[in-house]
């Protein structure tokens, strides 16, 4: 097996490292977002009625995707400390017992898809056409989520090896597929049946199924650390507590951003949709920083761990950097491509120049929080973004709003993330003093 030999995660060169296994994290993300503005270009095509059918399974789907990932990260956290601490029949354990997870996720889904789609779509609408095609997208792809399920376990897997690049293929796959098959299912091209909103969905679910699909050839027919059959064993209860004393942090953290993001208003729509441009090679750099950071606190390895961690601190920096200059000197050009109106270009310019202040401290955040769950702290960066996105933002904003207006309003959302540097900062130095020092302070290679 290649774990006999030593992992690329406790040898290989920091920096080349980080580029090595964040480049493919990032580049599925870029993919992976032009596929959703096109997809949404395509459902809008059919009318007002069959976008807003498709918004209202947005928070579902949201919860769907914070549960998997959640789960996933969980587990790829688990995976590499076992590894990296020579634990491989525990790695291999811990991958069994998550994909398990992944199908109890499912049944949660399969029985609200069956039953809850309709009761949930009535929340939000009466209009019996909005009723109709909300019901019938929602039902798909709630029904048939076991395959995004364990496709999203899987990438895990793989990251938690130190494998970025079947995961990037397994989502490029996914991808391709969708923005082939939804336009001809949903306008019913080349023959197809014509069936909107529902096409979109089936398109949805048959391209989680490739995915999937590529995924099990990959665990199946490639060379991986691990010896990974969900039919060997039962699932270790040990281990899923271990799984969700870092998955269960991170869906709440998901959940939340989603439901932030799901009741923002017009302006903070143009603000997040360009900004999650600048904060994919955040995350894809996060993606790949969390196994190396996992693998080497298993290996009880000081030096890696925190050299990882100040060379993502410097990369997130840079990039984060680009992004405030780009939103200070273009945030018309920004808002023209929403087709802004006149009251939005007056109101949107300082939004985006206030909020993109927030930029520099969240990259701080993002790294500081893939440290705490590679390190298994997933309560303590949980509690980093409750504060940040809940406990700080929603009363400085409203204080802000009555003593000043909506242009004050927009500072809530820098100072939050300044107050979410400030916790992370006490405790990393916490950590570093207390459960790092515990570590070996090993040489470099």
């Amino acid at each position: 097996m290649s774990e006999v030999k030593m992992n690329k995660m406790g040898s290989m060169p920091i920096w080349k490292l980080l580029f090595t296994m964040s480049g493919p994290a990032i580049l599925s993300m870029f993919i992976n977002a032009l596929y959703n503005i096109v997809d949404s270009i395509f459902v809008a095509q059919l009318g007002e009625d069959s976008l807003t059918a498709v918004t209202i399974a947005y928070p579902v789907q949201f919860l769907m995707i914070a549960i998997a990932v959640g789960t996933g990260v969980g587990l790829s956290s688990l995976i590499s400390r076992r590894l990296g601490a020579g634990k491989i029949e525990q790695a291999s354990t811990a991958a069994n017992s998550g994909l398990k997870l992944g199908f109890f996720n499912w049944l949660l889904f399969l029985i609200f898809g069956i039953f809850g789609s309709r009761l949930f779509t009535e929340i939000f609408t009466t209009d019996s056409n909005i009723m109709e095609q909300g019901v019938s997208y929602l039902s798909i792809v709630s029904i048939f989520s076991f395959f995004v399920m364990i496709e999203i376990l899987m990438e895990k897997i793989f990251q938690g090896t130190g494998n970025m690049i079947y995961p990037m293929i397994m989502m490029i796959s996914g991808v391709l597929t969708n923005t082939i098959i939804d336009p001809i299912l949903i306008f019913g091209l080349f023959g197809a049946p014509k069936l909107g909103v529902s096409g979109a969905a089936i398109s949805t679910v048959f391209a989680q199924f490739v995915a999937f699909c590529i995924g099990i050839y990959f665990i199946k027919k490639k060379n991986t650390p691990l010896d990974i059959n969900i039919f060997k064993s039962r699932i270790n209860w040990h281990t899923v507590k271990e799984i969700y004393a870092v998955g269960a942090p991170t869906i709440l953290m998901q959940a939340i951003g989603s439901v932030m993001i799901f009741i923002l208003n017009m302006i903070l729509v143009v603000y997040s949709t360009t900004a999650v441009f600048i904060f994919m090679p955040a995350f894809g750099l996060n993606q790949g920083a969390l196994p190396i950071m996992g693998y080497n606190y298993g290996a009880k390895n000081k030096v890696r761990l925190l050299e990882t961690y100040k060379k993502a601190n410097i990369i997130v920096f840079v990039i984060m950097a680009v992004g405030f200059a780009i939103f200070q000197l273009f945030p018309e050009f920004l808002l023209s491509l929403f087709n802004a109106s006149p009251t939005m270009y007056e109101i949107g310019t300082v939004a985006i120049r206030t909020i993109s202040i927030c930029f520099i401290p969240a990259g701080f955040g993002i790294v500081s929080a893939s440290l705490l769950q590679a390190t298994g702290h997933g309560m303590s960066s949980m509690w980093g973004a409750v504060l940040r996105q809940l406990a700080a933002i929603v009363p400085m904003a409203y204080i802000f709003g009555k003593i000043g207006g909506v242009n004050l309003i927009w500072y809530a959302f820098p100072l939050a993330e300044i107050v979410g540097f400030s916790y992370y900062l006490i405790l990393i130095i916490y950590l570093n003093k207390t459960s790092f020092s515990k570590l070996e302070v090993l040489d470099h290679e």
